[in-house]
């Protein structure tokens, strides 16, 4: 049987217009944290074992959906996280951190009425 003591909650959070259209979830965050870390979105592909081409495909796909640049890119020299980039990815961070506490809390009993 299990107990709480073996379980956690496992969130998955995207932001978008509909859920067919959640074009900014964990992934993209995650390249953004690379390009705001590290400063360079190839670099920050390779990290997460991804091709440079699929984290520009998928970087292009989320500012077309949003109407707004996330990264500026600057060739050679790498890139940097937009203002409204910066203003999202701590936005999706806040909500991950809040619904994760808030699952973490209530878990127990919710548990208890199963």
């Amino acid at each position: 049987m299990v107990t709480l003591d073996d379980i956690s909650p496992h969130i998955k959070l995207s932001i978008g217009n509909n859920e067919a259209n959640a074009v900014f979830g964990r992934g993209v965050a995650m390249l953004c944290r690379g390009v705001r870390d590290d400063g360079s979105l190839n670099k920050a592909a390779k990290n997460m074992g991804m091709a440079y081409s699929k984290a520009w495909r998928i970087m292009k796909q989320t500012e077309e959906a949003f109407g707004f640049n996330l990264i500026n890119r600057d060739g050679a020299h790498g890139s940097t996280l937009t203002k409204e980039g910066t203003l999202l990815l701590s936005a999706f961070e806040q909500l991950e951190r809040d619904v994760s506490t808030y699952a973490e809390r209530h878990l127990p009993e919710i548990f208890k009425t199963l």
